[in-house]
């Protein structure tokens, strides 16, 4: 084994060899992180400190664990093999294939995805009779997970929105929606971590087994836990103390979905004598590049401090380039790619990172019309296309008979005659005995309300029974080759001979490419149950391809992790980025500038700004102002790169936009207000409110915007909600 050691700094050689007790390893952007959690753990196999089982490392991504695994491999070899590597996610699945049952489930359970999880909500809405118009599935979703989070019941949720005009709708949805799952042994996500938990909580026995097994533990990210990951992480750590957490206080961006910075800025309280240890050497962008991200980090207040510094140079300043429209923005951004190309023969180097999804559009444009190869990171995955998820179904429904939503889903994929009459009746008659709609197909003749469909239904009863024997025989590869063969879905596609069932049937089989590469992995079991757990907790990012010859274009979210030698930020405009409702929330504001950080730090070598002065939004022209977070970069690292060209002017001009050049300010000449004429003093902080959707809330802050206000509410049980005075239709209950 080589000494891998030497090529370490100082500072990564503290943190790999500091074994002992708690340790904070707070991680600037590109300082070799990744290097050393996998050190570390070659350092402790190395050492004999422990065995291999004994070390559990928790990442964020399949990416970053398999990424991890072959690190540590590539030093310690084939004593890295029995590990716990993997996501959170990951991670508790396997600890629930072994003990889940102690909570109703069997050990078969299949995973639900966001796509699943809205249809079992919306099958719960029809049951109970709500129009989506009333209780919107995204909004029902977001209560019955932050509901799991808190790990509460369907009775201590309907106390919490005893106040919210729907809450006996969203309570009653809940109750359902807990009962179809479990029905269907299926879990969400959500329920992954959450039942870990509970579990580990409940059970001593288990708890002790896990305790004891996990002398190490690592977690990568650890700025980017949520309030149940941080728990499950306390409950591990508890037999040994060994736990190491790597994170960045100032790369923590995931707040909307339950992410807590103050889980790593707290750890020190957390865990008695706590040592810290801050990696600063950044070996991935110039200094120029580090110097922008640190002034504009600078400005938060609720952060550790560290300062960012490398030894490659100084290399290149920022571009800021100032187009007249969006148009003019990706045109631009779309030139200087084509000229990257041209010097290096390659597309790959770039990518494009955005703050919203909205803002690809143009830029798709722009790439198309100068046939300039790319793809967006964001959209449908691979895994969400219909034929995918049809194929997903059989394998689920063969693996587990009891999942009714496979089962409906692909009955009559291909069409086999069996209509939403008989699905109802057949759905109405297992929930009146409690079993799953298989078990009713089983004997399909003893109930005379589905005898006229009897033939039909024994035919899908018996192709399921066949192919759940051929499962146990064959290999998965074979397995699906057979499903889609047997189950008529490739000749109807063949039959239907059309570009798009084409395509479909291309989708495919690179579907059967994914089985071969996940079977030819010595390293897995290659079982049914494993390949369906994989490909559930895929991510879009997992499938990115580093090595691919096209622009990336991404949200600064899904760029978190990735780098490259060339990164375009678009949309650097007050209300684009720093989101519009950032100037009212000052943890907003900050959330948004480690956002800022975090796309600045994913350039090696050349980082553009780019923005426009007016945008087409919402069905009309906005101009924009220059973000504060281009302010907040000192102007010595930063040259122009151009300005909006005369034809734009003129456009801007006829939309009566005029445009100051020495301040780059820009003006609307004055335009009828059809708005409804709201006084922003009717609101104050403190007042308590009532809205139709999200219930009862208390009014934080108010801001008034023109005739109108913008409203920062907490509400009881949607969380804090930025609102228009004028559309929100409030009312002021005390």
């Amino acid at each position: 084994m080589e000494n891998y050691l030497d090529v370490l700094n100082d500072k990564q050689r503290q943190a790999v060899t500091t074994i002992d007790g708690p340790l904070l390893v707070l991680a600037g952007a590109g300082s070799g992180k990744t290097t050393v959690l996998a050190n570390r753990v070659a350092y402790i196999l190395q050492n004999t400190y422990a065995n291999p089982w004994n070390i559990l490392a928790i990442t964020f991504t399949n990416k970053a664990a398999n990424e991890m695994k072959e690190r540590i491999e590539g030093i310690v070899g084939n004593a890295a093999e029995n590990m716990w590597i993997g996501t959170f996610h990951a991670v508790c699945v396997r600890i629930l294939r072994r003990c889940i049952e102690r909570e109703g489930y069997t050990r078969d359970f299949v995973i639900y995805d966001t796509a699943d999880t809205r249809t079992v909500i919306k099958e719960c809405m029809s049951e109970i009779g709500v129009e989506e118009r009333e209780c919107p599935v995204r909004y029902t979703q977001t209560v019955i997970s932050n509901a799991k989070n808190h790990m509460m019941s369907a009775d201590e949720l309907r106390r919490a929105l005893s106040h919210n005009a729907i809450g006996a709708e969203l309570t009653e949805i809940y109750r359902r929606y807990i009962k179809k799952l479990k029905n269907n042994n299926a879990l969400d996500f959500d329920d992954i971590i959450m039942l870990t938990v509970k579990i580990l909580k409940e059970d001593e026995d288990i708890a002790e087994h896990y305790q004891a097994q996990f002398q190490y533990i690592l977690v990568d990210e650890y700025q980017d836990t949520n309030h149940l990951q941080y728990e499950l992480v306390m409950l591990l750590a508890k037999g040994y103390g060994n736990i190491c957490v790597v994170g960045d206080d100032d790369q923590s961006i995931y707040r909307f979905r339950g992410a807590d910075v103050e889980n790593i800025l707290a750890f020190d309280k957390d865990y008695a004598n706590a040592q810290r240890i801050a990696l600063e050497q950044n070996y991935r962008s110039t200094s120029n590049i580090l110097n922008a991200a640190n002034g504009v980090i600078a400005n938060n207040s609720k952060r550790m401090g560290k300062n960012l510094w490398t030894d490659k140079g100084e290399g290149e300043k920022l571009s800021l380039y100032v187009g007249s429209d969006e148009h003019e923005e990706a045109r631009f951004i779309a030139s200087q790619t084509a000229k990257r190309h041209k010097k290096t023969g390659r597309y790959g180097d770039c990518a494009v990172l955005y703050r919203t999804n909205a803002q690809s559009r143009a830029l798709e444009e722009a790439f198309m019309k100068e046939a300039i190869p790319y793809k967006v990171l964001a959209g449908l995955r691979f895994y969400d296309r219909k034929e995918i998820k049809d194929v997903i179904a059989y394998l689920r429904l063969i693996y587990n008979p009891n999942d009714d939503l496979s089962l409906h889903r692909i009955i009559n994929e291909p069409k086999r005659k069996i209509g939403k009459s008989t699905l109802d009746k057949l759905n109405a008659i297992a929930a009146k005995q409690g079993v799953s709609n298989f078990e009713i197909l089983k004997n399909v003749s003893l109930y005379d309300e589905l005898k006229p469909a009897a033939t039909r239904l024994n035919r899908f009863t018996s192709l399921i029974k066949d192919l759940r024997k051929l499962a146990t025989q064959l290999t998965i590869e074979q397995l699906v080759l057979r499903v889609i063969e047997d189950s008529g879905y490739m000749a109807m596609l063949t039959v239907e001979n059309t570009v798009e069932s084409q395509t479909r049937i291309e989708n495919i089989g690179e579907f059967i490419n994914v089985v071969k590469e996940y079977a030819a992995d010595e390293t897995i079991s290659g079982s049914l149950g494993e390949f369906l757990e994989s490909i559930t907790l895929m991510s879009d990012i997992d499938g990115y391809d580093e090595n691919g010859d096209y622009v990336a274009l991404m949200t600064v979210h899904s760029a978190k992790g990735l780098e490259f030698p060339v990164v375009f930020i678009a949309g650097m405009e007050d209300g684009i980025f720093p989101a519009s409702y950032a100037g009212i929330d000052a943890e907003e504001l900050e959330e948004e500038r480690r956002l800022c950080y975090v796309a600045i730090t994913r350039a090696k070598e050349k980082l553009y700004l780019t923005r426009a002065v007016s945008r087409f939004r919402f069905g009309k022209r906005v101009p924009y102002n220059e973000s504060r977070f281009i302010k907040e970069i000192p102007k010595q690292y930063i040259k122009p790169a151009g300005a909006a060209g005369s034809r734009g002017m003129q456009k801007l001009e006829n939309a009566g936009i005029q445009i100051v050049p020495e301040r780059r300010e820009i003006y609307s000449k004055p335009k009828p207000n059809t708005a409804p004429a709201i006084d922003g003093s009717i609101f104050k902080a403190g007042d308590r409110v009532r809205h139709r959707k999200f219930g009862d809330g208390t009014v934080k802050q108010a801001k008034a915007f023109g005739k109108d206000a913008i409203l920062l509410i907490d509400f009881d049980t949607a969380g804090t909600k930025r609102l228009m005075a004028a559309f929100a239709k409030l009312e002021i209950i005390d």
